[in-house]
């Protein structure tokens, strides 16, 4: 069984920046795609940014140029900067995990229980 938790969520000003991390554990034998995705009040979960286990990375239109994903291998970690932080990015924020576990060597995908991130003057 593989866990994710996630930290850095909070209240920011508009134009502030934030900070997300969310760090995976448990049986795991390699980690492949790691993400993190969105849901604002009275709207459906969306895909903010993702990158690979090579380092490639795809980010939703909305937040191109303000936030950068980045991952720690040997940390099993995934982090999200979100720089220039606007009130539509309100949401709450979940991360998203995808690999094999060293246990039986088979696929998992994980997500975390999901971090607030208010942005409000």
């Amino acid at each position: 069984q593989v866990q994710l938790v996630e930290s850095g969520g909070g209240l920011v000003q508009p134009g502030g920046s934030l900070r997300l991390s969310c760090a995976a554990s448990g049986s795991i034998f390699s980690i492949n795609a790691m993400g993190w995705y969105r849901q604002a009040p009275g709207k459906e979960r969306e895909p903010v940014a993702s990158i690979t286990s090579g380092g490639s990375t795809t980010y939703t239109d909305s937040v191109k140029g303000r936030f950068t994903i980045s991952r720690d291998n040997a940390k099993n970690t995934v982090y999200l900067q979100m720089n220039s932080l606007k009130p539509e990015d309100t949401a709450v924020y979940s991360c998203n995990v995808e690999g094999r576990t060293a246990l039986g060597f088979r696929s998992f995908i994980s997500w975390g229980q999901g971090t607030q991130v208010t942005v409000s003057s």
